[in-house]
């Protein structure tokens, strides 16, 4: 094979792997082509990596990037984008350090000379100032409050507006909380529930915590567990990106890459990457444990052949059945996959796009007591795709019909593409353009909605050749046709985003 050769032509791996430079404080104005809906109004809010650089210094995963909050603002035909930096304790040491001075999932810290190894061990009982706060993963709402979260026990208020920082909540000291999913579940009344690990008298355990939704004061102090789970392997619990919720279980996936306590602390004391303590366990199945909405007891317990996942599509009861449906991969290496190196040298690694190879899968668990508790998984769509999203407030826990993602096929004839999957049918619709990288699709019902798709996905868009452009994506979620698309141009350039959330007629700067 020629040097010059590229096994996966069609992709361009340099959206991952961009530092912004320059924060857009002051809204941009964009070059909109086609129509916006006269109703779509409000605010696309979006979290990310967005600088792999410290000083000389770079993070060695994607997941190590330093949080970049991205604000589209939707009002009256017209689109703005913000981008600024969330101002997390980790973020503003580094800055300080002009080094990485805290350890990331990927990433070994530098020593500092004047802590002797006394002092690393006496960080084991003060976790708080030693483990990253860098959430640059997602961004949920409780009650009219917006957080910025990672699976760290410390989360970030960010004004909707400004993008300001504007507090900052460790849920280690009102829940014991280790780590916590990187995605809570908002239900229509507004409370909000998450799962995490946490140390109960001595023992590690799942919980799953509920934040009562108050129009005045906070949800924080008003958390309760409602549900507990021990772990298969008390000291290598399950890692958990996600969980189900349905109308009376909690959906727990107990998959067999797991996180080894040994190796936390030692990590601890070693300063080594937080990802060096997950191990894959090939030979082991995995479980999906239903927790009682109402006892918050485990009730059952199911197992399927090993498989790892990091997003839930969604969770539903039907007809004496628990329905989940998920990305699936066959293995952990799609972690593997978003090390830097592993990012760079992609274009000549034969592997590469069979660790992205995940598909959109349903396992239907029987309710029924009396039936085996081993199930097996069953494709739903034959394409890849991840961060998946649905209609969330009207079926998120409901029997429902459409999900929309982006591919996750690096090998594909449009690796950047919008996708839509009929769970019905198994139909598909696909949306791309030539060059282009669009972050997961959200989902906003048009007014007075008459069917599950009437509505739009906003996406923000990165582009391979063009690293200085940003652009907002509108389409039709029934057809996947573009109705819109406002482009700005950026003073430096704009890395791709993972998660967000679509504030309606939010207020506008």
């Amino acid at each position: 094979m020629a040097a010059s050769a590229k096994l996966y032509p069609n992709y361009d791996a340099s959206v991952w792997l961009r530092s912004c430079e320059q924060e857009v404080t002051e809204p941009l104005d964009g070059e909109i082509t086609g129509e916006l809906p006269a109703w779509l109004r409000g605010t696309l809010l979006r979290n990310g990596p967005g600088s792999l650089k410290v000083g000389d210094m770079r993070f060695k995963h994607i997941f190590d990037g330093s949080a970049l909050m991205h604000r589209f603002a939707i009002h009256e035909g017209s689109v703005t984008y913000q981008c600024r930096f969330l101002q997390s304790s980790t973020y503003k040491r580094n800055q300080a350090a002009q080094r990485i001075v805290v350890r990331e999932f990927g990433t070994k810290a530098v020593p500092d000379p004047c802590h002797t190894i006394f002092d690393r061990v006496a960080s084991v009982f003060k976790p708080d100032e030693t483990i990253t706060d860098n959430a640059m993963i997602s961004l949920y709402p409780f009650g009219d409050e917006i957080y910025a979260f990672t699976e760290a026990p410390a989360i970030h208020r960010i004004d909707p507006v400004t993008l300001d920082t504007m507090e900052r909540k460790n849920m280690m000291d009102s829940l014991a909380f280790v780590c916590h999913t990187a995605h809570p579940h908002v239900m229509p009344n507004g409370d909000v529930y998450n799962l995490g690990m946490s140390v109960v008298k001595g023992r590690v355990q799942h919980v799953v915590v509920e934040f009562p939704f108050t129009e005045k004061g906070d949800m924080f102090a008003r958390a309760r567990v409602v549900g507990s789970l021990r772990p298969r392997w008390p000291l290598h619990p399950a890692y958990m990106h996600t969980f189900g919720i349905t109308a009376n279980y909690f959906v727990i996936v107990e998959q067999p890459l797991a996180v080894s306590l040994y190796g936390v602390l030692r990590s601890q004391v070693s300063g080594a990457p937080l990802g060096d303590s997950l191990h894959w366990y090939p030979d082991q199945d995995t479980h999906i444990v239903l927790i009682s909405r109402s006892t918050g007891q485990e009730l059952r317990r199911y197992c399927t052949e090993p498989l790892f996942f990091l997003h839930i599509i969604n969770a539903f009861e039907r007809d004496g059945t628990l329905v989940l449906d998920l990305c699936a991969y066959k293995d952990a290496k799609a972690i593997d996959a978003m090390y830097v190196q592993a990012v760079e040298n992609m274009q000549s690694n034969a592997d590469y796009a069979e660790w992205f190879r995940g598909r959109p899968q349903r396992l239907e668990l029987p309710l029924d007591a009396t039936t085996p508790a081993r199930v097996a998984a069953r494709p739903l769509a034959a394409l890849g795709c991840e961060t998946p999203r649905i209609h969330y407030d009207a079926f998120n826990g409901r029997p429902y019909r459409y999900f929309y993602a982006i591919s996750s096929d690096v090998d594909g004839e449009n690796p950047g593409a919008v996708i839509k999957v009929d769970t019905w049918t198994g139909a598909t619709l696909t949306w791309s353009s030539a060059d282009c990288y669009p972050s997961e699709p959200v989902f906003v019902p048009a007014p007075d909605a008459k069917s599950e798709d009437d509505g739009v996905l906003l996406s923000a868009l990165v582009y391979g050749r063009d690293a200085r452009r940003v652009a907002l994506l509108v389409l039709c979620a029934r057809s996947l046709r573009r109705r819109a698309l406002a482009a700005f141009r950026t003073p430096s350039p704009a890395p791709k985003c993972l998660h967000g959330w679509f504030l309606p007629h939010a207020p506008q700067a």
